[in-house]
């Protein structure tokens, strides 16, 4: 299974959230922090706010926080609404598709891929919190 980079995206500005609950962080530091483009990452941003994931605050002071405690944020509903498509490969054009074991597979490995991820919050990925913001103000600097 490959994640596109929208969803990596997507999880990186989560974790750096979290880390910096305690105020408003702007999208430019962010993208200095992991060293990638501010346009693309704005994209980003913005359908975590859709998805309802970050808050945005106005203003000259504003930026983006989390809109949830990270225990409530899921990792595997994060990577199923940034997800265009999460089907591993299109079985429907193929000729041996009615016959062939390989769907029933890949099927279950995708749902086995997603029940870990299901498993885990925003606040099990940040068990080393003190440790995660210390390298991430690192790429601010």
């Amino acid at each position: 299974m490959h994640l596109t980079r929208y969803t990596d995206y997507s999880l990186r500005v989560l974790l750096y959230l979290g880390t910096h609950e305690e105020r408003v962080c702007s999208v430019s530091e962010i993208a200095r922090a992991y060293d990638i483009s501010q346009n693309h990452l704005m994209k980003v941003v913005h359908n975590l706010g859709r998805a309802g994931y970050v808050s945005s605050v106005r203003g000259r002071l504003g930026g983006v926080r989390l809109a949830q405690a990270c225990e409530e944020i899921n990792i595997g509903a994060v990577v199923r609404s940034m997800e265009e498509d999460l089907q591993l490969v299109d079985c429907g054009s193929c000729l041996i598709a009615p016959a062939c074991g390989l769907t029933g597979a890949l099927n279950k490995a995708l749902y086995a891929f997603m029940t870990v991820l299901d498993g885990y919050t925003l606040a099990d990925l940040m068990k080393q919190r003190g440790k995660l913001a210390r390298l991430l103000d690192l790429g601010v600097a």
